[in-house]
């Protein structure tokens, strides 16, 4: 299923025919669909009738990889593992941060076999910055020499922070933001309450509004956005011991505070809001006394912990660290 977004970018790829890259990287924000924009192509390439414009949704093909077990065609994903490997009974499973390069080898045992159904051979890699080091020059070496019929469709939210020569290896097509206004229709489509807020807290993303607006993360996003506009208050380790309680995530934190740093920046450079319009009256309170030099060294800091968030880190530490820094940011300047 495409999006109605990405209608014209499909049928721009669908034209060049034959001429199609043996490696495609999709590029692009997070939560515009690229993921099934990559799915959609996977399973063109591998539908048995005419692919003029789209797959066909009927052949066996089709229904194979709908179903998930097309035999030619293979989805390489951050492995599943153990969260205890020392426990022996009922071991809790969470995603890992990485594809491993043993992934990465079964894959290549697969590209080199003869296609079941006899025509391509498909793999989708998503996303493709979690290829760990190993496992990215395993894959470069198959992408460098590929066997006749493999095709591979890369997905990634970060592509700069694949290997240089792995995204010399692919043609990049980088999907856009679709247009505010397909944006909200598709949401009005979704039911989605107060849209139009979503949509610029999540971006521009219209999945990513989605997925951010289930009344849980939105209690507790509001409930932090409250506690930072008020820095006086602001108590960093009781804050920071409630989101880790909470069990929220380094990287859900750290956006939604880089998200609000941006707003303050843009509202003292620009007065603009991009992020969270609904946020306007607080954030024009605060960024009236701000440091934008200060403001902007401790966005540097947000992002570069954001980087890390996906490592095992000890959450209420960082927690702590971020909130004691933005304290420190937002103090108003002194003006003597």
């Amino acid at each position: 299923m495409l999006y109605p977004w990405q209608q014209s970018d499909w049928q721009a790829l669908i034209a060049q025919g034959e001429r199609l890259p043996h490696a495609l990287l999709l590029t692009g924000e997070p939560g515009i669909g690229k993921q099934a924009f990559g799915r959609h192509l996977a399973q063109a390439l591998l539908c048995e009738a005419s692919m003029a414009v789209r797959p066909c949704g009927v052949c066996d093909a089709c229904n194979w990889l709908q179903a998930g077990n097309h035999p030619d065609f293979r989805e390489l994903t951050p492995v599943v593992e153990d969260e205890d490997e020392e426990s022996d009974s009922k071991a809790k499973k969470k995603p890992s941060a990485w594809i491993t390069v043993d992934q990465v080898r079964d894959l290549n045992q697969f590209v080199h076999l003869s296609a079941h159904r006899g025509g391509r051979r498909v793999t989708l890699i998503q996303p493709a910055e979690a290829l760990n080091l190993a496992a990215a020059n395993a894959l470069l070496k198959t992408l460098e020499e590929p066997p006749a019929g493999a095709i591979f469709i890369l997905v990634s939210h970060q592509w700069r922070r694949l290997l240089p020569t792995i995204r010399s290896r692919c043609r990049r097509l980088a999907l856009p933001l679709p247009a505010k206004a397909e944006a909200l229709a598709w949401l009005s489509g979704q039911r989605l309450a107060d849209a139009e807020s979503q949509l610029a807290e999540a971006g521009g993303a219209p999945l990513a509004a989605i997925e951010r607006a289930d009344a849980e993360t939105l209690a507790a996003r509001r409930a932090f956005l409250a506690e930072l506009a008020d820095p006086r208050q602001l108590d960093p380790l009781a804050l920071a011991e409630r989101l880790d309680k909470q069990k929220m995530e380094v990287a859900r934190v750290t956006d939604w505070l880089s998200r609000w740093l941006h707003d303050l920046a843009s509202l003292g450079l620009a007065e603009s809001i991009r992020y969270y319009p609904d946020e306007a009256g607080r954030l024009g309170s605060l960024a009236k006394a701000l440091d934008p030099v200060r403001l902007m060294r401790y966005h540097d800091t947000v992002l570069e912990a954001r980087k890390f968030s996906s490592h095992p880190l000890n959450a209420r530490l960082v927690f702590e660290q971020l909130l004691f820094g933005y304290q420190q940011a937002v103090r108003p300047m002194n003006k003597g």
